[in-house]
This record gives C-alpha cells, structure tokens and sequence, in this order.
C-alpha cells in the first residue's frame, strides 16, 4: 500500500481544516465566491490601476465601481417594476383566480400538482415581483450581512489575491504545485468568460424576445423582454420563469394561441436553446470542453448549489478535466525511438 509523503501532510491538515470552514461559513458562502470570483475577473484592471495609485486606493475604488453598478441596476429594476404594477398585479391576480376555479384548476385536467403546491409558486412571484419592498424589509438583515460579506470578499481579495496565491504556492509540495500552476490561468480564464457569456445572454435574450411579445399581441413589449432579460441575468432564475409566468397568464384568459407562442417560441426558443445551446458552445469553446459536459456542469451547478453553483459548477469541471490531462500528460508512456 503506498505511503503518504511527510510533505504533503500540512497541506492535508490545511485542505481538511477549509472543508470545516467551508460547511460552518455555508450560508455566506454563496457572496463569499461570488464577490471573490468578480474579483479574481477584474484584477488584470486593479494591476493596471495600481502603476498609478496605491493598491488600498484601486482596490476601494473598484469596489465602489462594483457597488455603484449593482446599486444602478437595481434602482433601475425596481424602477421599471413599480411603474408596470398594474400589469404585474393583473397578471399575478388573474393566474390565482384561474387557479381557484375547480373548472379550470390543472387538478381539472388530470395534472398531479397539489393546490398548496401551486399557490406557494404564485406567492413566491407575487413577492418577488410585485410585494418586492415587503420582500426587502422581511430580510434587510440577511440582505445587509451578505452585502458586507460579498464587497468584503472583493475588497479584501483584490488587496490580498496576489500575495495570498505566492504564499499558498509557496508552501505547497511539488506534486501539487505543479497542478496548482497549470490550473490557476485556466481557473481565471473560466470565471471571466462565466461572467461576460452570462451578461452577453441576459442582453441577447433582451432583444430576441421582442418579437415574441409583439406576435403575442398583449402590448407593453419592452417590459415583457426586460423581464425576462432580467431573469436570464439572475442564475437561480432564468428567462424561462418569466414566460411560464406569463404563460400561466395567457392560459388563464384562454389564449391558447397566446399560450403556445410562449411555449414555441418564448420557453424553447428565446430560454431553453440559449441555455443548452448557445452557453454551453461559448464557455466550453473558449476553455476547450465539449458544449455536453460544460452544460453538465452549469445546469448541475445551479441545481445542486443554487446561486453559487453558477459560478462553483463550470469552474469544478473545467479544472477537473484540466487535471485529468495533465496527469495523462505526465503519465503518458514515451513514444519508441525509431528504428535505424
């Protein structure tokens, strides 16, 4: 049986004692990887920023860069959100009144979804919706403590990153350093293609949705597509929710042309290929996996660890595979010298 080295003894101690932190720290750990992965994508930028100011200064003013991003997209959201109410709350209300009717409830129909079942799906829309400021405040706690955590993790990464991978290269044993080495750019490049293919499929979904609500005919075009670009720019939710939503709507006003022009072209079309398709070919191509697998991972990802499995889901797989060619690369027999 072979023998672990002496050296690699710290590192396991080390690698044991993160896994404990890890399932301790679990309820922030979503902000913790997110926060730290954004920064690991923007510190090519902080580099840059540093030849010209201190690193504290470049790293606080790409922080307040970041903050005052998210702070401009959500004020834009709940913008649009409040000034289309109306439409938001005859959607909601006209579903759950089509619910409650025993003539046309999907229990009618033969379809095995339990009423308690379907009425938590509508209040979870409705607040996430509509009653979203009641939503705010129910968990301006939780919300303000991974606030903190995620631009900390970004701050504190952005000053530290550098010094922190040196030390951790550093100390650690020369079979894992080599792997260490080969999987950090290939690790970097994943987060940032992550990143720009994510935004870039949130702004594609944007426009090719507008002709599927102007066929649907129900007006009020252009927030229908933002909504469900906002959506697609959310992991955990995904453009798709956005036309079951208004799916179940025009099911409930009887539109069954309504209904599968949403189905058609709306769920398959503008939600589903773009997630099979469309996001699996550009993240793999620029890493280099089959479209296959890299779907395996960000649809695993997100269904297994929800909003951090966006991100922790593609990232295991690339540097899974990535350390499988490598050690078949270090393993792989010598060709035969050629016969004189």
């Amino acid at each position: 049986m072979p023998r672990i080295d002496r050296d690699l003894y710290p590192f396991l101690i080390v690698l044991f004692l993160t896994l404990i932190a890890l399932a301790v720290f679990w309820p922030v750990l979503d902000m913790v990887v997110l926060g730290g992965s954004i920064a690991v994508v923007l510190f090519p930028v902080h580099t840059r920023l540093s030849r010209h100011m201190r690193p504290g200064a470049s790293a606080a003013l790409l922080t307040i860069a970041l903050f005052a991003a998210i702070a401009a997209t959500l004020f834009v959201t709940l913008t649009i959100l409040r000034a289309n109410a109306g439409v938001l709350d005859e959607i909601f209300r006209s579903i759950g009144t089509w619910l409650s009717d025993p003539a046309t409830h999907p229990g009618a129909f033969g379809v095995p979804v339990a009423r308690e079942t379907l009425a938590s799906w509508l209040a979870e829309g409705d607040a996430l919706f509509v009653n979203y400021w009641g939503t705010i405040t129910a968990n301006l706690t939780l919300i303000m403590i991974k606030a903190i955590v995620f631009f900390g993790s970004f701050f504190l990464l952005l000053i530290k990153g550098k010094n922190l991978y040196d030390r951790v290269g550093g100390h650690l044993p020369e079979p894992v350093k080599s792997y260490y080495t080969q999987l950090t750019p290939v690790a970097v490049d994943t987060l940032y293609v992550i990143y720009v293919v994510q935004i870039a499929i949130a702004v594609l979904t944007f426009f090719i949705a507008l002709p599927v609500f102007y066929l649907l005919g129900y007006g009020n075009i252009l927030f229908y597509s933002f909504l469900a670009a906002f959506c697609e720019l959310i992991p955990i939710l995904g453009s798709s929710i956005a036309f079951i939503l208004i799916g179940a709507y025009a099911l409930a006003l009887g539109d069954m042309q309504g209904v599968l022009i949403l189905f058609i072209l709306g769920y398959i079309v503008v939600s589903a290929l773009p997630e099979i398709y469309v996001r699996p070919v550009l993240v793999g191509r620029r890493v280099k996996i089959h479209p296959v697998i890299m779907f395996i991972g960000i649809i695993g990802g997100i269904l297994t660890l929800g909003l951090v499995g966006f991100v922790l889901g593609p990232l295991i797989i690339v540097l899974l595979l990535k350390s499988y060619r490598i050690w078949t690369d270090e393993h792989k027999a010598p060709e035969p010298a050629p016969v004189a």
